[in-house]
């Protein structure tokens, strides 16, 4: 279990102050000049060695993201973005950093543009977050009035501006090239890629998007170091994550917990264990709605992790980890997922416009037990010809949870089909 003193974020619940002078009693904006001093190269290596992997869903290595900008420039100004478009149901703990905590990832911010020389940032806030967006204001307010951000930032020599832009509540825009796309005043809608956006990103400059949390612990690994950072958790799933537990347990929270953690410790300690008891769980979502839900017998053995939960056939994702007890409609559940996903297509390719439309339109039926049983292999088929043939991961967050349902729950769906077919006895 994560001690106290090695957690990054120290006012995730608000509970102190949120000011810069707050910030930095807490030791934020601790020496952050002396950090940009050491030079981009070793920024890089150092963010490398800790093993952080992207914190906003997919895992990609996050010092190796920011390694394929370009050494030198071309002469086009290179951005850094941040993906605060947290809107995967289920998710819910950037916006406690921008909340309670902004001045991590202000600092995040300026550290990581200058290893990209990138001289501006921007924010990319999620439409519905209204007061995460005033309150990360009044910190950027805060930071440029004391220096920290503008010109000479932080007394580092290195000017640096940063935005924030505020969305207009479309799920697709947390896709980053679909972010990009908005952010110029386009529709939100995925490119083609390559070119990756560190070759052509915002305006066709090179650009880095990376997710809140990835962004707010890079300060505190610089000052304690990666290995420090690496060894939490296991091999390949290094650091402190923050969980954001919803569902059916005893306390939903958002907790800042160790790589690698088992669900039954995360739940117990943190949750106060799962309503009406263990033996009531029936299913877990672990990390946002577009990963493939598990049921309780793997669940029990879970650990909370990039890896593990790959070779189970879900995903740590965002790790929003919805849980749901006995009383849940599996069933119906999940259709409210596709009823989601249908809603967010952004219609650009086919199989996902298509795709999520009719998947939904089955799992309506499913719902009330108006299928066939055969049409339980047909959806499952529907979701293949969807997942993999689009140019976001869209179409892949729509199917794996309806693949999830029926790989652990078929026998609940064929169940409630043939209830519904039962003939009425003549009285």
């Amino acid at each position: 279990m994560l001690k106290d003193e090695d957690r990054i974020f120290t006012n995730i619940y608000g509970m102190k102050d949120r000011s810069l002078k707050g910030a930095q009693a807490r030791g934020h904006w601790d020496g952050t000049a002396g950090l940009i001093e050491k030079g981009r190269d070793w920024i890089i290596e150092e963010m490398k060695s800790s093993g952080l992997r992207g914190r906003g869903g997919a895992g990609f290595p996050t010092g190796l993201k920011w390694s394929f900008m370009p050494k030198e420039s071309d002469g086009r100004p290179a951005y850094l973005v941040v993906n605060a478009d947290e809107s995967e149901p289920g998710t819910c703990k950037d916006r406690e950093i921008m909340r309670h905590d902004p001045h991590t990832l202000i600092e995040g911010c300026l550290i990581a543009s200058f290893a990209m020389q990138a001289h501006a940032c921007y924010i990319y806030v999620r439409g519905e977050y209204i007061r995460e967006k005033e309150a990360l204001q009044r910190a950027i307010d805060e930071a440029y009035d004391a220096g920290l951000v503008g010109k000479d930032a932080a007394g580092s020599g290195w000017d640096f501006e940063i935005y924030l832009v505020h969305g207009a509540g479309a799920y697709i825009c947390g896709e980053e090239t679909a972010l990009l796309e908005s952010l110029e005043g386009k529709k939100g809608m995925p490119r083609m890629k390559p070119p990756f956006p560190a070759g052509a990103g915002l305006y066709g400059c090179p650009t880095t998007v990376n997710n809140v949390e990835s962004i707010a612990v890079v300060p505190t690994i610089l000052r304690r170091g990666g290995a420090w950072f690496s060894g939490f958790g296991r091999p390949n799933n290094a650091g402190t994550k923050l969980f954001a537990i919803s569902g059916h347990v005893n306390n939903p929270c958002v907790v800042e917990e160790e790589m690698s953690i088992s669900f039954e410790e995360l739940i117990d300690k943190h949750c106060g264990g799962i309503r009406g008891g263990w033996d009531n769980l029936k299913a877990v979502i672990p990390g946002g709605s577009s990963v493939p839900c598990l049921p309780a017998s793997t669940m029990r053995e879970a650990i909370m992790d990039f890896d593990w939960l790959r070779e189970n056939q879900s995903g740590l994702g965002t790790a929003a980890v919805i849980v749901m007890d006995q009383s849940t409609d599996i069933i119906k559940a999940i259709w409210r997922l596709s009823a989601f996903y249908k809603h967010e297509s952004c219609g650009q390719c086919t199989p996902c416009r298509e795709g999520t439309g009719w998947m939904m339109r089955v799992m309506d039926r499913l719902v009330k037990g108006e299928a066939e049983v055969e049409e339980i292999d047909m959806l499952l088929d529907v979701t293949k010809q969807v997942e993999g043939h689009t140019i976001c991961a869209l179409g892949d967050a729509a199917a794996w949870p309806i693949q999830g349902l029926i790989r652990h729950f078929r026998d609940e769906i064929e169940d409630r089909i043939r209830h519904k077919r039962v003939p009425v006895a003549a009285e």
